[in-house]
């Protein structure tokens, strides 16, 4: 196979986050769980959107703002998700364009769901909670999963969020088989523990026969071994992936690779602000860092450095 056009390809939830702060006390009123994402239904997304006061909209999801982070460092990336060609559709698509990111993927039908909104609430300490309306991105299928785009990429960066809807999950599958078949690589994050709780099995088998490089914090991987030491959970993915980056909040990183095991500090920071898409954007820089030629230790040290500036800044 010849070289890729792209260095990274996105496959991922397509939705507009809308952004509000609250303290521990709204989040107990609404019944919400802390840390977590939750998919909900649209009634439920129109009572919370009224109940949380001020809000800033931008577009998210989980891939796509590693896709933005991986092109604002210089890479060449490229993204599959689903819009509609309605407000939030347009501003999505607007966006990810600006940021330099390769979106072709056609607009929905009219008839079809609307685009996709994530109500994130931050908590004073940085904390956030998602409340997510998939709206027409859950409805990914194979179909949508362009196979010479994928051929045309170095690595295959797929989205755990998306493993819930099954016709995305088959969509998972085929880009897998696609970019293996092209010499190419694929990676996983597994987005979120209570994802892993609800399909550990499957997401295991998936780790361990699809994919190169796993992307997880140490409660996701804690929860996808079933075991309570982060030592053990190392041990055991180190025979499933090529490479397994693996973050601990304030401990930093552990990279393992084979034999090769690297231990990787925090960057400093004076104020967390807000922790919204610090596992993105570790992700993006380490994935730049990789197709950049870098080093694992390297590539993990400019993960750190990019979620440090995320939570960071307002």
């Amino acid at each position: 196979m010849g070289d890729p056009t792209y260095q990274l390809l996105g496959i991922g939830n397509a939705i507009v986050d809308v952004l509000g702060h609250t303290d521990n006390s709204f989040l107990a009123e609404q019944g919400l769980a802390k840390g977590a994402m939750t998919l909900i239904e649209q009634p439920e997304a129109e009572t919370l959107y009224q109940a949380m006061g001020p809000a800033t909209e931008m577009s998210g999801g989980s891939a796509a703002n590693t896709m933005a982070g991986f092109a604002m460092l210089g890479g060449r990336g490229a993204y599959i998700g689903k819009v509609r060609d309605d407000q939030l559709g347009r501003i999505f698509r607007h966006d990810i364009t600006a940021a330099g990111v390769h979106f072709a993927t056609p607009p929905a039908p009219d008839d079809a769901a609307a685009t996709g909104m994530c109500l994130v609430f931050v908590t004073p300490d940085g904390e956030r909670t998602m409340q997510t309306h998939l709206g027409v991105c859950g409805t990914l299928s194979p179909a949508d999963v362009d196979g010479d785009l994928v051929a045309a990429s170095a690595i295959t960066y797929l989205e755990g969020y998306l493993w819930d809807p099954p016709a995305a999950r088959e969509a998972f599958f085929k880009a897998a088989k696609t970019a293996h078949g092209a010499g190419r690589r694929v990676a996983l994050t597994l987005s979120d523990p209570f994802v892993v709780d609800r399909h550990r099995h499957d997401l295991r088998d998936f780790a361990e026969h699809h994919v190169d490089i796993l992307f997880a914090n140490e409660r996701e991987i804690l929860s996808l071994y079933e075991t309570d030491t982060f030592d053990d959970a190392l041990q055991h993915v180190r025979g499933h992936c090529e490479i397994a980056a693996l973050t601990r909040s304030e401990k930093g990183s552990v990279i393992v690779a084979g034999d090769e095991v690297h231990v990787v500090d925090a960057e400093p920071v004076a104020e967390i602000v807000d922790t919204t898409g610090a596992g993105d954007l570790y992700a993006a820089g380490f994935l730049y860092g990789l197709s950049d030629g870098r080093g694992l230790y390297e590539a993990a040290r400019i993960g750190g450095i990019a979620a440090a500036e995320i939570i960071s800044h307002i």
